[in-house]
């Protein structure tokens, strides 16, 4: 999850393009794409409320910069279809739409998700944050809640005044243990010549190695 300025910043433009031919200002939707994109997420989902609108569209454009899939997770038939209608026009063939359960599905279905995003609306939404999080500790999780100011704050997040507000989990995946070889220690010897009275020095570098004899 290493971060990518440069593609954090195709993918905002990318999102303030798709804007405009949606009709509507993303808002604070380019942050999402920024930070989608920066991260090199593969597998974005985002768990709608309602209908999918502007969140989703820049999940989309992030996704164009990194390769990866979009999932939307909706509610019901009837949020389906309204996403379908809206998002036609600009990305409903870049994003996958499900309808169900989003908690069952993150540790399901999804569980290899990188990238998560909630609508702090849904009143499971901390039940989502935890699924989200199972099984994700090993490869890292960005998590981010939209809609923040309406809903209970996360623990252990970061709030971002932008738009109605955004709360970010990052879980990154644990450093790498480098093993070091063993220290092979080493002492010297002196040994005198009983004959000659001329001293001997022995590096010995095994601490097990019995001592050398003159």
């Amino acid at each position: 999850m290493a971060w990518s300025a440069e593609s954090a910043t195709k993918a905002y433009l990318q999102t303030l393009k798709m804007g405009k031919r949606w009709g509507k200002e993303p808002d604070m939707s380019e942050f999402v794409s920024a930070l989608a994109a920066g991260n090199g997420a593969r597998l974005m989902v985002v768990a709608c409320g309602g209908a999918a609108g502007a969140t989703t569209l820049a999940l989309a454009a992030a996704a164009q910069e990194t390769g990866g899939r979009v999932v939307c997770i909706l509610p019901g038939l009837r949020e389906l279809r309204q996403s379908k209608a809206l998002l036609a026009a600009a990305a409903a063939d870049l994003v996958e739409f499900v309808v169900g359960d989003a908690s069952t599905l993150l540790l399901s279905d999804y569980q290899g998700a990188d990238f998560v995003l909630i609508d702090c609306d849904l009143d499971d939404h901390e039940e989502i944050l935890e699924a989200a999080q199972v099984g994700r500790k090993r490869d890292g999780v960005v998590v981010v809640g939209y809609n923040a100011f309406h809903g209970g704050k996360w623990q252990k997040s970061m709030l971002l005044p932008i738009g109605d507000g955004l709360q970010v989990v990052t879980i990154k995946p644990p450093a790498r243990k480098t093993i070091k070889p063993p220290t092979r220690r080493s002492r010297w010897v002196v040994r005198v010549d009983a004959c000659t009275g001329e001293e001997h020095v022995y590096r010995i570098t095994n601490p097990h190695m019995r001592e050398l004899e003159a």
